[in-house]
């Protein structure tokens, strides 16, 4: 007798999410051939990757954008990229995710703009817009704005959507890349839930929605989650997510539609435990990562997409995010999890942890809450984040967690997946040149008059409180670039620099680890006549500024003394710190692969100054080809993410600063 359930008893499967593959670089016309192929392979929906310029609200030909243009994203200026980026695909059938942030009304409207453009209806676009600022300031660094203005923006996309593309998020309270920085799932859970408060308290002050669709607004508000290695745990941190949202739906916003006040969320599982060394073992990883989102029918994420298996090497190729898309697809279809009710109603272990999970988790929203909201506790969430991030390295350190290839285990076979030329892919560095030439024949080839009205319009708009989106929009289609929309914007809401949380951040005393690595300082601090002083930069515009913040937290905590700035500096704003603050060793942090052409920079202003005998090291994602490059720019030392014992780089720097500074 056959086994299972009967055919009257057989339920249908569930849908399966929307499977995603994160993508985008080079530029528009590539990125658009990558979309092509990966919707071909079955893929679902298209979540977009944009180059730092593009994000940040500058032109590729800003002196900011050097070495950035299309290395972790596509670059979209104006309407024209955006055309050429989604050429051939209907919008009013895809659901779109777009990454983007400071910028993301402006990305918007040159969706709504080309969308129109194709005869598209507003009401049946589907997709996201990430649009969360706080979690910026927090984690990633692709701010602009103060938080004021950026919350008004934020209000304003949310109004529009709610209005005119329903179908829209608007806002995607992201907590992923504060687990990137080290949050705990205490902290991941109550950071992103302040911020989702601060967004809708700012849209029911403002009084631009009536009481009786304010559900309508929370019903759209989605959520994008990171998922690590500790599955039970993600499971658990899940369903406390969706019932701490249903409580405070009901019972702070009055949402009565139970359908209003679902947990929708979206999931890129861990790339911050993607290893350098070995990484064919990401492979399991990831697999083991998004079991935690979708294993949980009552949490089950609504779209996942994975990282590749080579992403902490470099830039994934077409196969290697295709064997991510293959993952998910193989537990979609040939697995029976869709063919049941969630697993886990029932389990004591399960229930247990995820009350603890949310009594945690609201007391530390309530010591938010209490502060005055998200954007009053900035400063406080930033510093937990470097703790909290400071903690686990230290683990990873001691061998207190394992990390199987790193720190155990470390004997390998060579990989024939990583061997021989193309074992990853490169971006070809004339792209930004060609870029560049593009954007100079769209600003020749468009009506001035008519881009000076559109900006001024989009000024007006800003200064005056009005809704940006219809001004936007009309700046799209008249041509408007987006370093124009972004320059407009700063003027009437001015810049901000995020607080770096290294100098909140506790100090390690007590720890014996340190103590030969402070002694060497302390030597060498004697003998040069001062304290050791160690510039920490972060030249262009990356904002990962999770590996600089926890190098200048054990330099300070060794003894040195410690120069950081925090993100986006030029290379001139960089050599001239080290002139002006006499510094005795320059690091250099750099994950967007833009390595190349900042640190050659870096190097030759050094030289002009006649400083060239400070030694530079230098830290990032950096391929074996390129470390040759930047040793013969003069670079002293490369670390890669295989470098995390931190007191072994401290030890090589006092090493690297006696060496140069006695011998002169």
């Amino acid at each position: 007798m056959s086994e299972g359930k009967s055919g009257a008893e057989k339920r249908a499967p569930d849908r399966p999410w929307l499977l995603r593959t994160y993508a985008g670089h080079s530029t528009a016309a590539k990125s658009n051939e990558l979309y092509r192929r990966n919707l071909s392979k079955g893929q679902t929906g298209l979540s977009i990757a944009f180059d730092l310029p593009t994000q940040t609200g500058y032109d590729s030909d800003n002196e900011l954008a050097r070495g950035e243009v299309g290395k972790v994203g596509v670059p979209v200026s104006h309407l024209g990229d955006m055309r050429t980026l989604l050429d051939g695909i209907p919008l009013d059938q895809m659901n779109t995710s777009m990454t983007i942030n400071a910028t993301a009304a402006w990305l918007l409207s040159l969706y709504v703009a080309f969308a129109d453009e194709q005869g598209a209806s507003r009401d049946k676009l589907t997709g996201t817009i990430q649009n969360d600022i706080i979690k910026e300031y927090l984690s990633r660094g692709t701010y602009v704005f103060p938080p004021e203005p950026s919350l008004r923006l934020i209000k304003d996309t949310i109004v529009f959507s709610y209005q005119n593309v329903p179908k829209w998020n608007p806002t995607n309270v992201c907590s992923y890349h504060l687990q990137e920085a080290g949050a705990t799932p205490v902290q991941e859970l109550a950071f992103a839930l302040a911020t989702a408060l601060a967004v809708l308290d700012t849209v029911k002050a403002s009084g631009e929605v009536p009481e009786e669709n304010f559900g309508l607004v929370v019903g759209r508000v989605s959520f994008f989650v990171n998922a690590g290695m500790r599955f039970v745990t993600e499971i658990c941190k899940m369903r406390a997510f969706n019932e701490l949202w249903e409580d405070i739906t009901l019972n702070r916003y009055g949402v009565t539609n139970p359908k209003e006040r679902m947990f929708r969320y979206g999931v890129q599982v861990n790339s911050l435990g993607l290893t350098e060394p070995q990484p064919e073992n990401n492979v399991y990883r990831i697999l083991l990562e998004m079991l935690g989102v979708t294993l949980s029918k009552r949490a089950r994420a609504r779209a996942v997409q994975l990282p590749a298996w080579n992403e902490a090497l470099g830039l994934p190729r077409p196969w290697d995010q295709q064997w991510s898309l293959r993952m998910q697809q193989i537990v979609a279809y040939e697995t029976d999890l869709l063919e049941y009710g969630d697993i886990f109603d029932g389990s004591k272990e399960i229930t247990r942890k995820v009350e603890e999970l949310k009594e945690q988790a609201l007391s530390e929203l309530a010591a938010i809450e209490a502060m005055g909201g998200a954007v009053a506790a900035i400063d406080y969430m930033k510093r937990r984040l470097v703790e909290s991030n400071t903690a686990r390295l230290s683990n990873i350190e001691s061998g207190a967690q394992i990390v199987v290839g790193v720190n155990k285990w470390t004997e390998t076979e060579p990989s024939p997946l990583t061997a021989g030329e193309g074992a990853i892919m490169v971006v070809d560095p004339a792209v930004e040149a060609e870029q560049i030439e593009r954007l100079k024949a769209w600003r020749a080839s468009r009506d001035n008059k008519a881009v000076e009205k559109a900006i001024a319009e989009v000024e007006r708009a800003a200064k005056e409180g009005r809704n940006i989106m219809e001004s936007s929009i009309a700046a799209a289609r008249a041509g408007v670039t987006t370093g124009e929309w972004g320059t407009t914007l700063r003027r009437v809401f001015g810049e901000y620099r995020a607080p770096t949380g290294v100098a909140q951040a506790a100090v390690v005393r007590d720890s014996g680890a340190l103590d030969a690595v402070r002694a060497e300082v302390d030597d060498l601090s004697d003998k040069l006549g001062r304290r050791l002083k160690f510039l920490v930069g972060k030249p262009g515009l990356d904002g990962h500024s999770n590996g600089a913040e926890q190098i200048a937290v054990r330099a300070r905590d060794v003894g040195m003394e410690v120069v950081y700035e925090g993100i986006r500096l030029t290379p001139t704003q960089i050599v001239r710190a080290a002139v002006d603050e006499s510094v005795h060793v320059i690091g250099l942090s750099i994950l967007s692969g833009s390595h190349v052409p900042l640190v050659q920079e870096v190097m030759e202003r050094l030289h002009k100054e006649g400083i060239s005998d400070v030694p530079v090291v230098v830290g990032g994602i950096i391929p074996p080809e390129d470390e040759a490059k930047l040793k013969a720019f003069g670079v002293a030392a490369i670390y890669t993410p295989k470098n995390f014992q931190l007191n072994d780089i401290m030890s090589d720097i006092v090493r690297l600063v006696g060496t140069q500074s006695l011998a002169a």
